[in-house]
């Protein structure tokens, strides 16, 4: 295969859902004998923005990167969803103009570029369309997210490709019978990278919300990186003045653990009103791991969830709205088998990773024709 394919995204370290993603789209590349240049946009850090002098020079080596390498028949870029990232995507893509038709660019977002494109930013979103209009094709990950580009882009140039779980992630029929067997203690799950707005504050206040009898009733495992070791450091403290509930802070986990966790946790718990949510590939993990979901409807969410189908619905920022529905599937055990049920079969059917890597490959592949 003599295709030339410019990829630029991120490649994990530090693990996210997004880099889960283009890991697996690179390697797919690789396999099926492209040829790939690789242009790492990976930071190593989880927050927004430049953060300081060391972001400037890797932003800069960027963009030389992807000057040298304009040579290319059709291009896979990841966008950014903040405003310090948007800058420098729109640098990107005024390198590549001369063949921007050949770009395909893909938002692992959702909420952030909303915002972008929206008529709080009027420049911005002048700027971003000029550009927009001429790219060859868009990704997004769910039908909602197409009305991000309602009259910038045309409907022809919109492409939906869900995200995905692992194959190794899938459990049996059998195993979920095993798992909900032995509903006590109720193991809740919470498997996001924790930076603000992801909703495990709300998760740990919702905790001491519970009645002192059915706290002991419960194991929480809360499993991701933190923005900061200051974040990590207060968020410790606050789990350990959370008195009567077992409470384990796991940290970013990955291979066998991971597995494990998801295997046994009962009910998948992400309460997110994240400023850049997209469509979380951890929930459709958690669905492939046969469990209950608890989840807000906030940004591609619920092109992937429906309550009383897949789960709870909560409300964001709202720790009152967790501990009702933790206090709903203590009560409602069986329910809890029943999603755990629905969400398996239902990843079986259109969220395997196979699917995924096809579907970015047909698009891609599209606008080199």
């Amino acid at each position: 295969m003599n295709t030339k394919v410019l990829f630029v995204a991120p490649l994990s370290p530090p693990v996210t859902g997004q880099s889960l993603a283009c890991d697996l789209l690179y390697r797919y590349l690789m396999v099926n004998k492209y040829d790939v240049a690789l242009v790492n946009l990976v930071k190593r850090s989880f927050s927004a923005g430049f953060n300081g002098f060391h972001r400037v020079i890797e932003v800069v080596r960027i963009l030389w990167a992807v000057f040298l390498s304009r040579d290319f028949k059709c291009a896979y870029f990841t966008i950014s969803e903040s405003l310090a990232g948007n800058l420098k995507d729109l640098v990107v893509l005024l390198i590549c103009f001369r063949r921007i038709d050949r770009l395909v660019i893909h938002l692992h977002g959702g909420a952030g570029m909303r915002l972008l494109l929206s008529d709080k930013h009027p420049l911005l979103r002048a700027v971003n369309s000029f550009f927009l209009r001429r790219i060859g094709g868009v990704i997004v990950l769910g039908d909602s997210l197409k009305k991000i580009y309602e009259g910038i882009i045309p409907p022809s140039r919109l492409h939906v490709v869900p995200n995905f779980a692992m194959d190794e992630l899938f459990v049996s029929a059998t195993d979920i019978e095993e798992k909900f067997s032995k509903i006590e203690p109720l193991r809740v799950l919470f498997l996001s990278n924790l930076l603000p707005g992801k909703g495990h504050k709300e998760l740990l206040a919702a905790l001491a919300l519970l009645p002192a009898e059915l706290k002991g009733r419960l194991q929480v495992d809360f499993a991701g990186g933190f923005e900061s070791d200051d974040d990590e450091f207060a968020f410790k403290r606050a789990v350990q003045g959370t008195k009567g509930v077992t409470i384990n802070v796991c940290g970013v986990v990955q291979g066998e653990f991971k597995k494990e966790l998801l295997r046994r946790a009962h009910l998948f718990c992400l309460p997110t009103y994240y400023p850049y949510e997209g469509q979380p590939i951890s929930i459709l993990e958690a669905y492939a791991s046969g469990c209950a979901v608890m989840t807000t409807n906030h940004s591609g969410i619920f092109d992937t969830f429906t309550p009383g189908v897949n789960g709870f619905e909560v409300e964001p920022r709202s720790p009152q709205s967790i501990a009702d529905a933790i206090l709903s599937a203590v009560h409602n055990a069986p329910k809890l088998k029943d999603y755990g049920k629905n969400n398996l079969e239902e990843a079986q059917r259109k969220y395997r990773a196979c699917t995924h890597v096809a579907a970015l490959e047909r698009v891609i592949l599209s606008v080199g024709e």
